[in-house]
């Protein structure tokens, strides 16, 4: 029986069988990536064989190892809905790592040959990049670190670049680097740090990870809310035992890969992924209809005292908001994805965001907005603005985010913001008292906003006008005008 503290009063999951070799190495081993790629991989494996064991490396806290561990690093994946769970034990996964106590066992397993894919869900702050640009931010911290220290890696750049180097030098075949996080572009954006740091490093190195490193693009869709304690009781007491790194999520999954990899990969398409040429249509639908609908709906719902996606939703006003941004703003600007139907898809997204079986807090979604915004909803405005639209629901929803990250609520509370630009945003937002200012001040922060579209004089009147409405009416009256 377990005698954790706080844990259950039931035996600990533990593993039954051996577990599966290497073959995949992937860096941010979080709630989604357990709910989504290693369950891809433990199909695909059960189905049709291959070593494809995935070493999973922590690049900050020891937390996952820590519930893994003890477990044999087996976990139960949970597919929530209103019909109740169905629960899933995986065993993908074969070890933890975690980085900043062991850099060097990081990079030798990176450098050995049996790992075929590097996989990642670090998040956009992951990859210590400009996100108004999608260059590499050669003075984030983590970089200047890993240039000055190349052996001792902190960045997921920093151990992809020494890794390959090692391999390069010993003559091993490269890895793929795969990118899984909602980013547009992901691939070419993982390519893009990745040889930016290389090119610091060894002129001659980064020539090689250009000629012989693919970095596919994926689209990855899952909703998958911070695991709770209560989850893991409920779990305990409807299975029979206690598992501390069990994940829930909705059960709809999507997964979109462009095919190209060095030395093979898992058959991932037995367990329903989707093998495309491009993956940029998908990615773009993806991004603007799910991501930027669900950071609008996170702002403007914790605003207006709503808990989660399903609690806001519930509420017609913020429902109708979401769907006038689908068909008058978002839908407009995204061409049509091979295989899917736009509208189709929408009311999809709808349905997946009423479930109120999966509690997807809006503040959790509302976590590092500086680095999401750019991709989820400034691209969508700037083709807006192109095509001679003014997307004031968009605007609003950039106004919720400025509002948020004033760091005060509707009702004079303080908000728990969590963003790497936290300090410099509510400096930003306290430097003026009227609305005009607060938004001129956050658009001249160039790391979120391009210049050109914080300069644009029809984004920066609806961004006020909504602001202004924003202090005046709150959340939930500006959204029941934006509604109509």
């Amino acid at each position: 029986m377990s005698t954790e503290a706080g844990l259950p009063d039931k035996p600990r999951l533990k593993r039954s069988g051996r577990a599966p070799r290497t073959g995949i190495l992937h860096l941010g081993p979080g709630a989604f990536f357990r709910a989504f790629n290693a369950v891809y991989t433990d199909e695909a494996m059960a189905t049709a064989g291959g070593d494809w064991g995935i070493t999973a490396v922590s690049l900050r806290s020891p937390t996952v190892r820590d519930q893994l561990a003890p477990q044999d690093c087996v976990y139960t994946s949970v597919a929530r809905s209103p019909d109740g769970d169905r629960p899933k034990i995986v065993g993908a996964i074969n070890r933890v790592l975690v980085a900043p106590e062991a850099q060097e066992a990081v990079i030798a397993a990176m450098a050995d040959p049996a790992v075929r894919i590097v996989s990642m869900t670090i998040t956009e702050k992951g990859y210590c990049h400009e996100p108004a640009t999608g260059r590499l931010n050669a003075d984030h911290p983590d970089i200047t670190h890993d240039l000055a220290h190349p052996a001792t890696p902190r960045s997921a750049a920093g151990f992809i670049v020494a890794a390959l180097k090692r391999r390069r030098a010993n003559g091993s075949p490269p890895f793929t680097v795969l990118s899984c996080d909602n980013l547009p572009s992901n691939g070419r954006l993982a390519q893009s740090v990745v040889l930016e740091f290389a090119e610091r490093v060894d002129p001659k190195l980064a020539d090689w990870i250009s000629a012989q490193v693919p970095f596919p693009a994926t689209m990855v869709d899952r909703i998958t809310p911070a695991t709770t304690e209560g989850d893991i009781t409920r779990l305990a007491e409807e299975a029979g035992y206690c598992d501390r790194a069990c994940v829930v999520h909705e059960p709809f999954r999507q997964w979109v890969i462009e095919d190209r990899f060095a030395a093979g990969r898992p058959a991932w398409e037995e367990a329903g992924a989707q093998f495309v040429d491009d993956v940029e249509a998908h990615e773009l639908m993806k991004l603007r209809c799910l991501n930027g609908t669900h950071s609008a709906l996170a702002y403007l719902g914790y605003l207006a005292g709503f808990e989660t996606i399903a609690d806001t939703v519930a509420d017609g006003d913020f429902s109708r908001y979401c769907e006038n941004l689908w068909t008058a703003e978002i839908v407009p600007t995204i061409p049509t994805p091979q295989g899917e139907n736009l509208h189709v898809y929408c009311a999809t997204l709808m349905q997946r965001y009423r479930n109120p079986a999966i509690q997807h807090r809006t503040w959790q979604i509302a976590m590092d907005g500086s680095q999401k915004l750019p991709q989820r909803i400034l691209g969508t405005i700037r083709d807006n603005l192109e095509a001679d639209r003014v997307p004031t629901g968009l605007c609003l929803a950039v106004a919720g985010w400025m509002r948020y990250v004033g760091g005060v609520d509707e009702n004079g509370s303080s908000i728990d913001v969590q963003d790497p630009l936290a300090d410099r945003l509510r400096a930003a937002s306290d430097s003026a008292t009227d609305p005009e200012g607060k938004v001129a001040a956050l658009l001249a922060i160039e790391e979120v906003f391009d210049p050109a579209l914080a300069a644009d004089p029809h984004f920066r009147e609806a961004v006020v006008r909504a602001y202004s409405a924003l202090a005046e009416r709150g959340s939930a009256a500006s959204v029941r005008e934006a509604a109509k």
